[in-house]
């Protein structure tokens, strides 16, 4: 390189298994927009499909997206093209995430990719618990490949360490981090949010925001809001449920809260852009899963200034203080998240109060620029000490 010349951004090549709505890929999203461009370029494979809606939430117009089209099955058919492409790339990094990417480390060693990452964001669908044998098994296959793994909570850092065999020095454990001038509490009270039923500021609204699908169980949450009217009659006056989202349980939803009558009650208008507004439009957030790692909606509930009512799992309670900033319930219990929506419904002051710490809480742990400045701290770290050996 010439004397006063201007090193040209090293590419990071950001590998997940589909590029569409989600926390995981919400994460890509936010750290694409925030990473210096004078550093760092990007390109995102799908091994199978780009949502060109989604992908446009990416605010760079030197963003390569490719889809791989991946048919079902193991993936070591596509390492050919997956060699050819990462080959003309020439990215710096490589990056997966989640198991379900985790096979692409073969063909970026084989390619020669400096430096080679992988994230953990949270639970595999077949295995909530941690404890599959295979699952830990195909995560030790891979391990040598892997320079750096990733874990966005203490759970799967633990996970990592203790299940997978990972030496500590390879686990680097970054929270997500939720933009706080975007996700922002309403100045003056629960906000009108365009379509919803739910205007009259007299209700109390509790809802969810997110793909409509096994994991994130939100027919729990349906059959929480019924038991919930049960528990206080009372509450059918002025407590209402939005569920936000599409997939598979969306109708299965709609039709638990029909058959109890609640139907009216809910307001289930499938998936939306406008997230933020949402959550300005509610009075408190609650996610059902049966497993999460760092839920981004978390963060953007409690940034927005609600109250959370998560289930245990994965790292929710990494993030919300049971009894300060909402609530923690044990997962798959009806009965206990009815209870807990009972109790801040009757109490709606207390609830505010608890949005109010929370808001505090991720404007001094989880901001965006403290995430962004992690993962540019880990690359930086990292190609510099690649180079360093290959010299």
């Amino acid at each position: 390189m010439k004397a006063g010349s201007v090193a040209a951004p090293k590419v990071i090549l950001h590998l997940v298994y589909r590029f569409d709505t989600g926390g995981l890929e919400n994460g890509v999203v936010n750290l694409i927009n925030h990473l210096p461009g004078s550093a760092y370029r990007h390109a995102v494979v799908a091994l199978t499909d780009v949502a060109p809606e989604f992908s446009r939430r990416i605010q760079r117009d030197d963003v390569t997206f490719i889809a791989l089209r991946k048919p079902p099955g193991h993936g070591v058919t596509l390492y050919p093209r997956l060699f050819r492409l990462l080959r003309e790339l020439r990215p710096a990094i490589v990056h997966t995430r989640n198991l379900a990417a985790l096979e692409c480390q073969v063909p970026a060693l084989l390619a020669g990719v400096p430096v080679r990452i992988h994230g953990e964001h949270g639970r595999d669908v077949e295995d909530l618990d941690g404890t599959s044998r295979r699952h830990q098994w195909l995560r030790r296959a891979y391990r040598p490949f892997v320079h750096q793994y990733v874990a966005l909570s203490a759970d799967l850092a633990g996970y990592l360490q203790q299940r997978v065999g990972v030496p500590p020095r390879r686990i680097a454990q970054i929270y997500n981090g939720v933009d706080t001038e975007r996700f922002h509490p309403a100045p003056a009270g629960r906000a009108a949010l365009a379509g919803s039923p739910f205007a009259d500021p007299a209700l109390w609204l509790v809802g969810t925001v997110g793909r409509m699908q096994t994991v994130k169980a939100q027919t729990l949450l349906a059959r929480a809001f019924v038991r919930a009217l049960e528990l206080a009659p009372a509450l059918r006056e002025r407590l209402r449920l939005v569920m936000v989202g599409d997939g598979p349980l969306r109708a299965e939803a709609q039709a638990i809260l029909n058959a109890a009558g609640a139907g009216a009650l809910a307001w289930l208008p499938g998936e939306r852009a406008d997230v933020p507004d949402v959550m300005r439009a509610l009075d408190c957030f609650a996610l059902p899963s049966l497993a999460e790692g760092i839920s981004n909606t978390i963060l953007e509930a409690m940034a927005s200034g609600l109250p959370v009512l998560a289930t245990g799992v994965g790292g929710n309670a990494e993030l919300v203080v049971h009894g300060s900033t909402g609530e923690i319930v044990p997962p798959s219990d009806v009965e206990a998240m009815a209870t807990a929506i009972v109790r801040l419904a009757l109490d709606p002051a207390a609830a505010a109060a608890m949005g109010r710490r929370g808001r505090e809480r991720v404007e001094r742990l989880f901001s965006l620029p403290a995430m962004v400045a992690s993962y540019q701290g880990l690359y930086d770290r990292l190609l510099a000490e690649r180079t360093t050996r290959r010299n």
